[in-house]
């Protein structure tokens, strides 16, 4: 039996003995493979892992030079690891399709089997490759497949030669050995790919997620202001799809947004940052000199109409955007501007783009206050109802009345006007007018079953709640809840709600209201841009002469005849008027000469809460009971 003195290659040295040449090399492999096996287990890189394989192979095989290429799965090799070899030999391969021709590795894949090539100069398969590895001194190449559970290549491993000759027996078991642990690592590999892959990935899109954009914006260099700029998008109709077509359908347009979104990114980085919500990242000069330009050609790819489920949906969204300036020393800088831009966007550009200018963030900040102060008004129960009263003009009794929410505030009482800004947010409008509908209902269940004579109450209703296609059900529903006939309601409508009536969603909610007994009012009328035209198109009951006229009233001037002209064409479309703003007797003395029997203003009563309002009723209501009862 051959015998070996060694102490280099086994643990626990340094000492030396004597021991069978086969078992020296048992352990030596062993030794190999325990190595890269906890490099495996403990994570190391892939490169750096096969890299060492390599080496520790080329030291068991003197001479032997060590190569691991991977397979993809369109068929090409891709260098992995090589330390022996030239690295412009390496890089030559890089890309070649697997064949039977394609030297000894490319062949080795395409068979699925060994090859051993021991004359590269004069083999066929090396036909198109000896020129490059000949000059530098390769003389022979064997390999074999890495195979994985289906029998597939993923990669090879091969040894060349610097003369012509095949493997040796301690070769083949090396390599054996490697195989295997190539198959262990690589796979290991794409396992850790597809998680990080599917921890980057929108499952629905297919776009880079949330987390991604994160580490994107991480990796940004923001020393060089105008260096990139970044767009934030909302969808518009989601909500819209979903509650109409259903979620499928509202799945298919996130698909389909994304989908558009990343065909336009071919030079730019598209995410889905959120439920609707998705973010482009530009950093080409071109789309960089002209974001409008950029944004319009976004707007103008998403809009084109797409079927879903049977369905035709067109994605309509908003964009904001913001361009790396001298000021933002971080990424989330930039970020912040977007979103500042995209808010201020929706609300007064909804369905276009906004650039971010500075102190768009100061108005912004400022409104989000707001927005946290009703939020935590709501959660603590301080939102209360208000009533102004509408009074007849000839004998001051009490008609109706408007219920105006107030806000309170340790022992102050704030009105809407000093917190407006918060009710230009979507939520807390639908949340604020929900609070307000429950607090009338039960206050107006408690004036009836007193027995007070009572008529009517405005509810005033937003853009938001108008759009969003509940507020009819969740209105009937709270007074049903609390035993209220509907016809002691009057809802009332600014023009601005009308004039944002693009789809036509606004008229359909004003039919279900009335379908359901309610009455209409125009609130605020003459301020807008078409109140006539309004009066044609969208059916109310009442309209509210705008404070602004009243105020400006005097015989002969141009508001008095405004007036006068409006009263009469009211009278002979059966809508009833009621004046607002009515702060002097002459004011109700020029009014009432006029023809306008009813009336709102300090001059009546300021509004006051549901214990005033009651003794207020109780003193002054109109008794309908009676043959002069005049009710809006």
């Amino acid at each position: 039996m051959k015998l070996l003195r060694i102490s280099a290659y086994l643990p626990g040295g340094p000492y030396s003995t004597t021991m069978p040449l086969a078992d020296v090399r048992s352990k030596t492999v062993l030794k190999l493979q325990n190595a890269i096996l906890e490099m495996i287990a403990t994570g190391e890189p892939l490169v750096d892992t096969v890299e060492r394989m390599c080496l520790e192979a080329e030291k068991l095989s003197p001479g032997a030079m060590c190569s691991v290429l991977t397979v993809d799965r369109a068929g090409l090799l891709h260098p992995l690891a090589g330390p022996s070899l030239a690295p412009e030999y390496s890089a030559a391969l890089d890309g070649l399709p697997v064949g039977p021709n394609t030297g000894s590795c490319g062949t080795a894949a395409f068979l699925g089997e060994e090859v051993t090539v021991t004359d590269i100069a004069n083999d066929p398969r090396w036909a198109a490759f000896k020129q490059l590895a000949l000059p530098l001194g390769l003389r022979a190449c064997w390999s074999r497949p890495i195979l994985n559970a289906a029998d597939e290549a993923i990669g090879t491993f091969a040894f060349y030669y610097r003369e012509c000759r095949g493997p040796t027996a301690l070769e083949r078991r090396i390599v054996r050995r490697c195989v295997h642990l190539c198959v262990i690592a690589l796979e290991r590999h794409q396992r850790v790919i597809e998680h990080e892959r599917r921890a980057y990935t929108d499952a629905l899109t297919g776009l880079a997620n949330r987390a991604a954009f994160d580490v994107a914006l991480a990796a940004l260099n923001c020393d060089e202001p105008g260096h990139w700029a970044l767009l934030v998008l909302d969808l518009d109709n989601l909500k819209y799809v979903n509650d109409t077509f259903g979620h499928q359908a509202g799945d298919c347009l996130l698909q389909t947004a994304g989908a558009r979104l990343a065909s336009e990114a071919a030079t730019r980085h598209a995410f889905r940052v959120g439920g609707d919500e998705f973010a482009i990242l530009l950093q080409a000069p071109e789309e960089l000199h002209n974001l409008e330009q950029t944004a319009e050609r976004v707007l103008k790819a998403l809009a084109e109409p797409a079927e879903c489920g049977g369905h035709i949906v067109v994605p309509r969204a908003t964009i904001g955007g913001a361009l790396l300036s001298a000021g933002d020393r971080v990424a989330e800088r930039v970020r912040q501007n977007a979103d500042f831009a995209l808010y201020h966007a929706k609300e007064n550009e909804r369905g276009g783009f906004v650039r971010y200018w500075p102190g768009l963030g100061t108005n912004i900040t400022r409104r989000l206050d707001h927005i946290r102060e009703v939020d935590a008004a709501l959660r603590e129960d301080r939102i209360e109802a208000f009533y102004q009263p509408v009074v007849r003009l000839d004998t001051r009794e009490i008609v109706g009345l408007e219920a105006l929410c107030r806000m309170r505030l340790g022992k102050q009482i704030i009105s809407a006007g000093d917190f407006q800004e918060a009710m230009k947010d979507l939520h807390v409008a639908r949340a604020l007018t929900e609070r307000m509908v429950k607090l009338v209902a039960a206050d107006v269940r408690a004036w009836l079953e007193m027995g007070i004579p009572f008529q009517h109450v405005g509810i005033n209703v937003s853009s938001a709640d108008m759009h969003g296609g509940t507020f009819d059900t969740m209105l009937a529903t709270a007074f049903e809840h609390a035993g209220v006939p509907l016809k002691h309601v009057i809802i009332e409508v600014t023009e601005t709600v009308y004039m944002g009536d693009d789809d036509g969603s606004v008229q359909s909610a004003v039919e279900a209201l009335r379908a359901k007994g309610l009455r209409v009012a125009l609130d605020d009328f003459g301020t807008g841009y078409a109140s006539l035209t309004h009066l044609l198109t969208v059916p109310v009951d009442i309209i509210k002469i705008d404070k602004s006229f009243v105020d400006r009233l005097a015989v002969g001037n141009a508001s008095m005849a405004i007036v006068e002209g409006l009263l009469q064409i009211a009278r002979k479309l059966d809508i009833r008027v009621i004046a607002e703003g009515v702060e002097t007797e002459n004011q109700a003395d020029l009014l009432r000469g006029a023809g306008c029997v009813l009336g709102q203003g300090y001059l009546f009563s300021r509004a006051v809460d549901r214990n005033a309002t009651t003794q207020l009723l109780v003193e002054r209501g109109q008794d309908c009971e009676g043959p002069n009862c005049y009710s809006a």
